[in-house]
């Protein structure tokens, strides 16, 4: 069973907070501030190294202006339009 951080639902994972961050026209550093937490917690969130529990991803996601059903929704649709052999089955 491959490690979590490792499969390609994780990087679907983290590749869409980088989106959501952009698309909500801030930086990593302004992101963290708005978070009361260094820059390197963005990056490090960002380059997968630093997970994140339910509490910290609803209020990261207020802060990029969206919430957890609509991100969940779009994680969904992009694992969606992955082919099923990419996909990790548990």
């Amino acid at each position: 069973m491959t490690k979590a951080i490792y499969s390609r639902e994780y990087a679907v994972y983290v590749a869409l907070l980088k989106t959501c961050r952009i698309e909500a026209g801030l930086t990593q550093a302004q992101c963290t501030e708005a978070l009361g937490r260094p820059q390197s917690f963005m990056s490090d969130v960002e380059r997968g190294s630093r997970r994140l529990d339910l509490a910290q991803l609803r209020e990261l996601l207020s802060v990029l202006g969206t919430d957890l059903i609509r991100f969940v929704a779009r994680y969904e649709a992009a694992l969606a339009g992955l082919s099923q052999g990419d996909i990790h089955q548990p």
